[in-house]
């Protein structure tokens, strides 16, 4: 790592780069390789990975990774599987960065992506913002593809969050702005509608997405279908039922 990264006892964090991942060990040394070169041109960054109970030796990996490429690299793990939002929030919780950033663990995503994204956030006016990186062409197979098209159309109907790719992985938001989120599986990818209740503005950006390196998914699309439209409703009637002052003052 880099001397604008940092490590648990250094300087405190810009950036904090949380990455939830479950049995990636194969796509482990291409993804913080890249990391590594995408610190060069970040402020001080911390990457913190979350291991969601993996059965295979994910954890080892990163470790070995922590000691060849990426000094300071924090590993969190759970005892088991929790879900993809049960291990973003705590990597979320445990980091010290200002701004948080998410990306997936499985090679798909570009990390120097997060240059740009962050440049957006802090010139952005008036409340930080929720930065979401859009994907331009899906490299996923037809049936993946479309599934995603048809759930990001039926939620953006119901929810009018203005966002045309709300499961997309490449994210960037305040750490403060998650921490005031309920904790539910499969939040992460109903952030845009979840944090405009919150006041928090969006901004979409272009980013590049990539085929998966080594190993499948661990979502079909029916799976995937059935709990996205039961956390639809459950998100819908969050939103009915948040109530929050325009302001506050002491008296």
């Amino acid at each position: 790592m880099n001397a604008r990264s940092s490590s648990r006892n250094a300087v405190t964090p810009v950036l904090s780069i949380v990455i939830a991942v479950l049995d990636e060990r194969d796509n482990l040394p291409f993804v913080c390789q890249e990391l590594a070169e995408a610190l060069e041109h970040l402020p001080e960054t911390e990457v913190v990975f979350v291991d969601d109970g993996s059965r295979d030796n994910t954890v080892a990996v990163l470790q070995k990774m922590r000691a060849e490429v990426l000094p300071g690299l924090r590993v969190l793990s759970h005892d088991h599987c929790c879900g993809k939002s049960a291990a973003l929030r705590t990597g979320i919780t445990a980091a010290r960065g200002e701004w948080i950033a998410t990306i997936d663990g499985d090679g798909q995503d570009d990390p120097r992506e997060l240059i740009d994204l962050l440049r957006l956030a802090r010139s952005a006016n008036g409340t930080p913002p929720l930065v979401v990186g859009v994907r331009r062409k899906r490299k996923d197979g037809w049936s993946r593809r479309f599934a995603t098209r048809f759930a990001n159309g039926l939620r953006r109907r119901l929810l009018r969050d203005d966002c045309p790719d709300t499961g997309a992985p490449i994210k960037l938001f305040q750490r403060e702005a998650f921490l005031k989120l309920p904790q539910f599986e499969g939040l992460h990818r109903f952030l845009p509608a979840l944090l405009a209740s919150y006041g928090v503005p969006l901004l979409c950006h272009p980013v590049k997405h990539r085929p998966r390196l080594h190993g499948q998914s661990k979502y079909t699309n029916f799976n995937r279908a059935l709990v996205g439209i039961r956390d639809l409703l459950g998100v819908i009637w969050l939103r009915n039922r948040t109530r929050l002052p325009r302001s506050v003052r002491e008296c």
